[in-house]
């Protein structure tokens, strides 16, 4: 046998390493062809009109004059965004809205699921009845919630005045009440989500911690803050920041519901945006205040992460 000719063929080890090369090959690109539809959507949906976003930041345009309406501006919009007084007061009442709301849902789905995870009777009908909210449409629950709070006719007010409310609140038609309504509203539909999630969670936690805190003595509330709570800590990072999130970019309610009023007192950010670009038409301002709000939600993003970071536990 020559030289050349061993190495070649020793144990078949040359021919194995070839076959296992184009099986590698043929995976990948069985691979990519199972990512293809996310990333062509991610793409075209997400990316492209997150860079023409940016684009548009800089300009002043109209849309009404076409693509030869735009002119470049540089940071014209930034800088009178800055001072727009209008613009900090939708800041303002969208932090109020988004924490209200995501602290009050989360500690409502917090407990819901507390309740949920003990052996009660009828535990699975609940959990899709309390899960119900999540996935109806916004338009849907703004209508319930609509002939509900009707400050004349809704069964909320007749209740108040029949336990002996002279002047029950108006609701969605007070500038006192209409944003703690629209808050109500967004918790009420958030809790069951929540709670579904917090469930999950609860269930992963191995018993065998419990039974240790309670061989060594613990009460409920110190295996509770010991085991329970840390154990939870990285899906409270994860509601804590897609809540924010959504309640920050909450506009379906605010549209159907009050349309930012009555006045300014239910103008939040996402809203705010909304009439600078389809109401007033300044499509280059509404981009840059749309970039402003992306970069307070990325900042926040990263203080939730930043805060969680070593408190759970496996951390």
């Amino acid at each position: 046998m020559s030289a050349g000719t061993f190495p070649a063929g020793a144990d078949g080890r040359t021919g194995d390493t070839r076959k296992r090369r184009r099986v590698a090959g043929q995976s990948g690109h069985v691979g990519w062809l199972f990512l293809a539809p996310n990333l062509v959507g991610f793409l075209s949906f997400t990316l492209l009109p997150l860079l023409t976003a940016i684009a548009i930041a800089f300009t002043s345009w109209n849309v009404v004059s076409g693509y030869a309406g735009i002119t470049f501006v540089g940071l014209a919009n930034f800088a009178e965004a800055l001072g727009d007084g209008a613009l900090w007061g939708a800041v303002g009442r969208t932090l109020l809205y988004a924490s209200i709301g995501v602290s009050a849902s989360m500690m409502g789905g917090l407990g819901l699921a507390l309740l949920l995870n003990r052996d009660i009777a009828g535990r699975t009908l609940l959990r899709v009845l309390f899960f119900l909210p999540h996935v109806v449409t916004s338009v849907a629950i703004g209508l319930v919630w609509l002939l509900l709070l009707n400050p004349d006719s809704g069964p909320v007010n007749a209740g108040l005045r029949a336990l002996g409310a002279d002047t029950p609140p108006d609701w969605l038609v007070s500038q006192t009440w209409g944003l703690p309504s629209l808050v109500m509203i967004a918790v009420w539909s958030a809790v069951g989500y929540n709670a579904v999630i917090y469930l999950s969670a609860l269930q992963a936690v191995p018993v065998d911690l419990y039974e240790a805190a309670a061989i060594d003595g613990a009460g409920a509330f110190r295996r509770f803050t010991t085991v329970t709570w840390p154990a939870l800590m990285p899906t409270t990072t994860f509601l804590a920041i897609t809540m924010t999130i959504g309640q920050s970019q909450g506009f379906g309610l605010i549209a159907f519901l009050t349309q930012g009023g009555p006045g300014e007192s239910t103008t939040t950010l996402s809203y705010y945006m909304y009439q600078q670009g389809f109401q007033f038409y300044r499509f280059g301002y509404a981009a840059a205040v749309g970039m402003i709000s992306f970069v307070g939600v990325l900042l926040l993003t990263a203080f939730f992460w930043r805060f969680q970071k070593g408190r759970g536990l496996y951390t």
